[in-house]
């Protein structure tokens, strides 16, 4: 156990010197938040299939638990709990494009994580930035519960329990809980709990910040214990259902698979659950007596319970729908928590845009119009009428709107656009469009996955560690 003290007390040291100007000590957050005893009671588990490039190596780090996929490399880190999925890694050849610039890649791109701490947090690759093709990096950084790491480096920040930094270059910053971030680049700025912000430089700027203390309700974090609220203890009401999917080697599908569809083997699937063509399920996805349509995908740690999916709706990392008929091609964007109640049921239009972390907890039925952008806290329709717009109305803004706690200024023309082509990328990089021959993605590639686990010393000063494992593809 020494050798992993002395790596968490490394960690947190580059990282407050990195947020020093900030002022901002992590160290009285994460200190003894994971019992250092428990990291020698998980496996760490990489996916292998012929699509995805492998190339992993762990020098003096902890994984456990952690999940990796493609083409990884990890020094120097304490992984708790944590997917690190590299399936839309750029390859060598290929042309990115970076406003009016085609910028061969010189070589395939590889997320490297160093000295940085993760806590049951979710990496996705497909980094924009322009100017680190090659290398998604994620350096000195502490990451705590839920958080999405989504196609952004990231360099001496912390980021707070449910938190999103999505397609961001992000620097020496904080990132309060529940706060989702997608404004380019980033550094030495401390955002508040509860913030919602979406800029494209020049374009448009989105800004909702959720009142803290009804945040709080839903998700706490004083530090030197776990987070508290409801998303938590969402979470935890449902934690033995991973227990056997994990604790299992060898497990059976449940439900009927069509040819199409990927359903990994670490999600979590309750009876009368139905799943159609080209549907997408991740690791860490939790179904319960819902049906997804053609298209749809529940990615990770998702949970779909006593709901209706029509069919290509996109279920973003961390996204959860409770007692809820979705129409056609609705978005739910990260970490949404959209619960209805059995007598209250949410009903959403299709074509509807939910936006990152919004939250309706609703107790009587609702309904949302098709083709409507919808953000913030709902919990009547007085809510609803304040923190929604149809996308035709929304499209027109051309200079500054304020309603309620939201404010954007900038093209709304450009701002929908921005998140219709988002949502088909999700969809056509998914499979959804799939005929059988054309728009093969990942419902088609992930079917095939073999695992393998890799267990750390279990006695003396490494325990805990991991051993460096090197595997070329």
């Amino acid at each position: 156990m020494k050798e992993i003290e002395k790596l968490y007390d490394r960690i947190i040291q580059r990282v407050n010197i990195n947020l020093r100007e900030l002022e901002f000590d992590v160290n009285p957050l994460v200190d003894k938040l994971i019992p250092t005893q428990q990291m020698t009671k998980f496996y760490a588990f990489y996916g292998i299939t012929p699509h995805h490039p492998l190339n992993l190596v762990f020098k003096h780090a902890n994984l456990s638990g952690s999940y990796f996929l493609g083409k990884v490399r990890v020094t120097n880190s304490l992984l708790y709990k944590s997917d690190i999925r590299g399936d839309e890694l750029k390859k060598n050849g290929d042309l990115f494009q970076y406003q009016e610039f085609n910028i061969p890649v010189d070589q395939d791109e590889e997320i490297t994580i160093d000295d940085s701490f993760l806590i049951k947090t979710l990496v996705h690759n497909f980094s924009h930035d322009p100017e680190t093709l090659e290398t998604f990096f994620i350096r000195d950084t502490v990451s705590t519960h839920y958080a999405n790491i989504h196609g952004s480096p990231t360099d001496g920040s912390y980021l707070g329990p449910f938190s999103t930094v999505d397609l961001t270059t992000m620097r020496d910053c904080v990132i309060g809980a529940y706060s989702y971030v997608r404004a380019g680049e980033i550094s030495h700025l401390k955002i508040e709990p509860g913030t919602v912000w979406v800029r494209k430089p020049g374009d448009f700027n989105f800004m909702y910040r959720y009142p803290t203390g009804q945040l709080n309700n839903y998700i706490y974090f004083p530090g030197g214990s776990p987070p508290q609220g409801v998303f938590m203890d969402f979470v935890e009401d449902r934690k033995e259902a991973f227990q056997r999917v994990f604790n299992v080697v060898n497990i059976e599908n449940s439900i009927p698979v069509p040819r199409n569809t990927s359903l990994d083997r670490f999600a979590v699937i309750k009876p009368k659950t139905k799943i159609g063509e080209n549907v997408l399920v991740a690791q860490r996805a939790f179904l319960q007596n819902s049906v997804l349509g053609k298209g749809a995908n529940a990615q990770e740690n998702c949970y779909i319970i006593n709901s209706k999916l029509e069919g290509n709706n996109v279920t973003a990392h961390g996204a959860k729908i409770i007692e809820a008929d979705l129409g056609k091609n609705v978005f739910v964007g990260f970490n949404c928590f959209l619960r209805g109640r059995p007598n209250g049921r949410l009903t959403i239009g299709q074509d509807s845009i939910i936006m990152p972390h919004t939250i309706i907890d609703i107790r009587s039925p609702m309904t949302i119009p098709p083709d409507h952008l919808v953000w913030g806290l709902i919990n009547d329709a007085k809510d609803l009428e304040i923190n929604s717009m149809s996308l035709k109305a929304f499209s027109k803004i051309d200079t500054r709107v304020c309603r309620g706690s939201m404010l954007f200024e900038g093209s709304g023309g450009s701002f929908v656009s921005s998140f219709q082509e988002r949502i088909h990328h999700i969809l056509e990089a998914n499979g959804a469009f799939y005929d059988g021959n054309l728009n093969r993605g990942h419902a088609q590639r992930n079917q095939n996955i073999s695992f393998n686990t890799i267990q750390p010393y279990p006695k003396g000063d490494k325990e805990g560690l991991y051993p460096t494992i090197i595997i070329q593809p």
